[in-house]
């Protein structure tokens, strides 16, 4: 039997080609929230309120002769279905720059920030997790490129973990290069 404590997953996670850099092949659902740029909440609201804006009209120009009650519970569930599609259209659009599947650079100079400023603080750069390696391994694997299947089965990371599909050490010698023009900076004054 193995080590609970031991790291289960060996392998480079498989990478897709694309035009643009990859950031992260598993992002943390609260990563892909704070990354999110004006459009996608924009693109979200509207698909939001489709749902409901195209029921609304149907029932102006055809009316349903549903009585009294039904239409308003027609709304909400329509209300309902469409803030759901809304919120995943707006988490795919974001993380689909994590997997470099779109113009990403205002990400990867957001990425390149958070992470540098977690190394010079001496963090772990994914966070802490409470969950053993084999388990975070485990974890990885279900939610690694998901969001290329949101349309049948929403998947998201909640777990912090170490296995993204990138070198990490571009952060680190990003760090010492500032930690060093500080360094030098302090000297001559």
């Amino acid at each position: 039997m193995s080590n609970p404590t031991t790291q289960t997953y060996q392998w480079p996670s498989k990478t897709v080609t694309s035009d643009y850099p990859l950031i992260d092949n598993d992002p943390h659902f609260m990563r892909v929230i704070r990354y999110a740029r004006t459009s996608d909440y924009v693109h979200g609201v509207t698909a939001a309120a489709a749902g409901p804006g195209l029921l609304y009209t149907m029932e102006k120009f055809a009316p349903s002769q549903v009585g009294k009650g039904g239409f308003a519970q027609a709304m909400r569930l329509a209300g309902f279905i469409g803030v759901a599609g809304g919120f995943l259209y707006y988490y795919q659009r974001s993380i689909l720059r994590f997997y470099g599947m779109g113009e990403n650079a205002r990400e990867v100079e957001m990425d390149m920030r958070e992470m540098v400023d977690k190394v010079k603080a001496g963090q772990p750069i994914y966070g802490e997790s409470k969950l053993t390696p084999a388990m975070q391994g485990v974890a990885a694997r279900q939610s690694r490129y998901s969001a290329l299947f949101m349309g049948v089965l929403p998947w998201f990371n909640f777990v912090n973990h170490n296995q993204h599909g990138i070198d990490t050490a571009k952060y680190y010698q990003q760090a010492e290069r500032e930690l060093e023009a500080e360094r030098l900076g302090k000297g001559s004054s």
